[in-house]
């Protein structure tokens, strides 16, 4: 929830002269008042549009929330579900994050859903058992490579400036892999994002950990320039 119109458009137009590589995919999720705009000022440029959120029901009466449908509609390809600031602050379950999958699903877009631990569940040891509980419960039953993407977010390093070790991170990631690929035919194929305070001098280490496929960036997508370092990182 950050940024009026003419700070989204600015971060477009940057974000849409940025060199990309074929394997760098840019995906930009900006708040649901600035999508109509920064679709359209992103239309034939390489950059995709998601949403940070969707409801799980295709309309109604539901005041303040916006269909999965409306989103793909106004030309969203992705919408992120279950993120940790929604799981939260808005009580949102692994249930909640589960229909909110199909949802996506139903509407044509890929799902970025997000798993992640807070600091008491890691220093009591138990962050395996959380991501996989959540996991399990908020991926729905015929999830692919194509309609699933996993984002590793710990709570405890958003917006902090902490980041876990590399090590922390790849014992996550490759938990994350086994479950995905026990689970799933192409398991193996899903990406799976780390998120977690991910900025332009932590972004080339973070993403040369093993079965780290890209990073789900917070406050630094706010910055061009920290932005344009973490997409050559990505290459």
């Amino acid at each position: 929830m950050n940024g009026r119109k003419a700070d989204a458009m600015a971060l477009a137009a940057a974000i849409a002269a940025l060199p990309t590589a074929e394997r760098a995919e840019i995906l930009v999720c900006p708040p649901f008042v600035h999508l109509v705009s920064v679709a359209d000022a992103l239309s034939g440029s390489a950059v995709q549009v998601g949403a940070q959120d969707c409801h799980p029901a295709p309309a109604g009466a539901h005041t303040g929330d916006v269909a999965a449908e409306m989103l793909f509609d106004i030309g969203c390809r992705y919408a992120i579900v279950g993120h940790s600031e929604r799981r939260a602050n808005h009580r949102e379950s692994d249930v909640d994050v589960n229909a909110k999958i199909v949802a996506a699903w139903r509407a044509g877009l890929c799902a970025i859903a997000c798993v992640g631990e807070t600091l008491a569940e890691r220093d009591a040891g138990t962050t395996l058992e959380i991501v996989g509980r959540q996991l399990a419960g908020s991926l729905p039953d015929g999830a692919t490579a194509a309609n699933l993407v996993v984002a590793y977010e710990p709570v405890w390093a958003i917006g902090t400036g902490r980041t876990p070790t590399t090590a922390q991170v790849a014992e996550v990631h490759a938990a994350i892999r086994a479950a995905l690929v026990a689970r799933f035919a192409d398991g193996a194929a899903m990406r799976i994002l780390y998120g977690g305070s991910v900025n332009d001098k932590n972004a080339a280490e973070l993403m040369a950990v093993a079965n780290v496929d890209g990073a789900l960036v917070g406050g630094a997508s706010l910055k061009p320039d920290a932005f344009a370092a973490i997409v050559a990182a990505a290459r």
